[in-house]
């Protein structure tokens, strides 16, 4: 990169108020420190406590579901990378929290499908799901939680979660989730 693609990208991240942004490789140790710091970013921005809480946790969901998916999929380095983009809103009471990566395009298109299905419940609507849930079984063999990860976001989100994903050439899609705390 030479210094005028660093100032554009300097005043692209300024422009859109861009608190965090990480686009790599993610480990459990990396979600931790970026977790910390975003976390201590956000209470030195004063931040209502819920609001530092919210985002944090949004931003741990997103990571963890990346690096589950990306681990139980066997994908390489380049495969798990993952953009993790922290923004505040231009009402300062607003943060946006996004993330994605590479996912097989099926997935994509029902991960898009279940959020669009989310995005249409109400808060009240939302925390029965959730409570549903935790009721149900888990399956057998399951990797992962009790699927209450999108919900919890959804939750979380001040409004409806939003969620797109670009197909790419090798049957896999670029994947992205987006909420407002």
């Amino acid at each position: 990169m030479n210094d005028t693609d660093f100032f554009g990208l300097r005043e692209l991240i300024t422009r859109h108020r861009i608190l965090l942004c990480f686009n790599g490789p993610i480990s459990r140790s990396l979600i931790e420190e970026i977790g910390n710091a975003l976390k201590n970013y956000l209470q030195a921005d004063q931040a209502r406590p819920s609001a530092v809480m919210d985002v944090f946790a949004t931003y741990i969901e997103m990571t963890q579901n990346i690096r589950h998916y990306a681990m139980r999929h066997g994908y390489g380095e380049t495969e798990s990378s993952a953009t993790i983009v922290v923004a505040r809103e231009a009402e300062q009471s607003a943060y946006l929290v996004q993330a994605g990566n590479i996912v097989e395009l099926a997935d994509a298109q029902t991960l898009v499908a279940r959020v669009g299905e989310l995005a249409g419940l109400d808060k009240a609507t939302l925390k029965a799901a959730y409570k549903e849930q935790l009721r149900r079984p888990r399956e057998e063999g399951s990797s992962s939680g009790a699927n209450l990860g999108l919900i919890d976001i959804a939750r979380r989100s001040t409004r409806p979660l939003s969620a797109q994903f670009m197909p790419l050439s090798d049957g896999k899609a670029l994947f992205s989730l987006q909420a407002v705390i």
